[in-house]
């Protein structure tokens, strides 16, 4: 007979947890990891990575999600590998090859031109394999059933864009990319477009969220790292709720203040 489950006793968490997501969880199996193991009541995200996409997922608890949806508009930072001469059907290695062709020579200023071409506004057309809605379903629900829907282009902004020649982990003629952009920016399609430019297509191997508005990579956590912790030391990690308004001013209301504003009354702070 197994043994009863421990039931998880919820608390009130308030705070930011800034995790580096692990390849192959969907970012709200990230989250909901992390809610367990901060036994946090309120938790959602600021965004989503793709499963096979790793790095910075701010984490938001409690207080802190009230002002999560702030933070979608702010610019991302990734680097990515791209597979040269094969292209897939979701642009990156969990789709199936649809077409293989031979990888030309590239020279310096042909991949220069490229990075010309895709940096600044550009036009994207979403994938079909994206969370998109159209007439109320996800774009994915459509590619899984065989279908594809027309889908308007979007503009985006590639602020900074760096492309390198290399080889990927199969030692396959890859390119390295390093972008710098605006929210709503698929970097498959990216990846995509810059292949098809180059003549050759391509897919993504490798794909790294490094920075998110104001967090980098660096102020990260895994999960393996916080489940190491003990409860006091995972509750030190969070950031308090805000550091999703760094660019917002400050206002402080003495107690009776706050209650009156607090009760929907408009009130001046200092």
């Amino acid at each position: 007979m197994n043994a009863p489950r421990t039931r998880v006793v919820r608390r009130p968490v308030h705070g930011v947890l800034l995790l580096d997501k692990p390849l192959g969880l969907s970012s709200n199996q990230a989250l909901q990891k992390a809610k367990w193991l901060l036994r946090a009541e309120k938790a959602g995200h600021t965004g989503t990575l793709d499963p096979l996409a790793t790095g910075v997922l701010p984490l938001c608890f409690g207080a802190a999600t009230k002002f999560s949806g702030l933070h979608l508009d702010a610019d991302k930072r990734y680097e990515a590998t791209l597979r040269l001469g094969v292209s897939t059907t979701t642009g990156d290695a969990e789709g199936d090859v649809v077409q293989e062709r031979p990888v030309p020579t590239i020279t310096p200023e042909q991949l220069d031109a490229v990075r010309a071409r895709f940096t600044g506004a550009i036009a994207q057309i979403p994938p079909m394999h994206s969370a998109l809605k159209k007439d109320g379903k996800a774009l994915y629900e459509y590619a899984r059933a065989g279908v594809e829907v027309e889908r308007a282009p979007r503009q985006v902004v590639i602020h900074a864009l760096k492309l390198a020649l290399a080889q990927d982990h199969a030692a396959a003629p890859a390119i390295i990319i390093e972008v710098t952009c605006s929210k709503g920016t698929y970097i498959r399609t990216l990846g995509e477009d810059i292949g098809a430019a180059l003549g050759c297509g391509g897919h993504l191997t490798r794909l790294r969220r490094v920075a998110t508005g104001p967090f980098g990579i660096d102020q990260c956590i895994t999960l393996d790292a916080l489940q190491a912790l003990d409860e006091a030391q995972r509750l030190a990690c969070l950031q308090p709720a805000e550091a999703l308004l760094p660019g917002h001013v400050s206002v402080t209301l003495a107690d009776d203040e706050a209650g009156r504003f607090l009760s929907g009354m408009r009130r001046r702070g200092a």
